[in-house]
């Protein structure tokens, strides 16, 4: 049950992802065809490998993350407080710094990892990043030869399934449908890249991530029959 669980031993998190290059001319011919091939089964035909690369950002081996907001609950007595922070910028550096938040603070066997739909985006996503840019695996994301039960991470998507592998539920949907009120938001996922590219404004896209990550909290808390985060317990750190 969800109730066993200690919420502090929990690390929330959210990321954003962007295509690697704003255009796709800057690929070299062998990515570009790579690109091709990996999106044909997507692309309608009308639709070239230039207009779809907008969407790169999907996949980790032709997007980047540019955000990673974390959040956790601690506790004082009968005070509970949600503190949130985000590392953003150049890709190396955020995840490094991610890394070492996982290896220094998150790094024993009680400590989880949840995001919603993280374990088919967030998590796999980062590990790729991660070796693509050759930077160690923290053990949080080393899955190799860990059992299911083995794995420390948890899915609010997943959580929501009940079994049904099939079905897909937007973290706005599910907030939605549990009675969460809904972020003051200025923006969604499909305007991260232009966000970033056109209007260089690598704030907001911060603010959009932490933003989601308080949403996940909320989600999971109500999964757990819990009190609702109230906007004072919630502090940027």
């Amino acid at each position: 049950m969800l109730t066993r669980i200690l919420l502090e031993n929990i690390l929330f998190l959210d990321i954003e992802t962007v295509p690697e290059f704003k255009e796709f001319s800057t690929l070299t011919e062998e990515k570009q065809q790579l690109w091709e091939q990996k999106t044909a089964y997507q692309r309608k035909e009308e639709i070239s490998a230039d207009d779809f690369y907008k969407r790169a950002g999907i996949w980790a081996e032709f997007g980047k993350i540019v955000c990673i907001s974390v959040g956790y609950f601690v506790f004082k007595g009968d005070i509970r407080n949600f503190r949130v922070t985000s590392f953003s910028g150049e890709e190396i550096s955020l995840l490094k710094e991610f890394r070492n938040v996982l290896n220094q603070h998150f790094n024993q066997a009680k400590h989880l990892l949840c995001a919603h739909n993280g374990k088919e985006f967030d998590f796999p996503y980062i590990a790729r990043r991660m070796l693509i840019h050759g930077v160690t695996l923290p053990y949080k994301l080393d899955l190799f030869g860990k059992k299911p039960w083995e794995v420390p991470h948890l899915d609010t998507m997943e959580l929501w399934k009940f079994g049904d592998y099939k079905h897909y539920t937007s973290l706005k949907l599910m907030a939605n449908v549990l009675g969460i009120p809904s972020p003051k938001e200025d923006m969604d996922g499909s305007m991260v890249r232009d966000v970033f590219y056109k209007e260089n404004d690598l704030e907001r896209i911060v603010t959009y991530c932490e933003l989601d990550v308080v949403t996940t909290a909320q989600v999971f808390l109500r999964l757990r029959g819990d009190e609702l985060l109230a906007d004072n317990e919630i502090k940027k750190v």
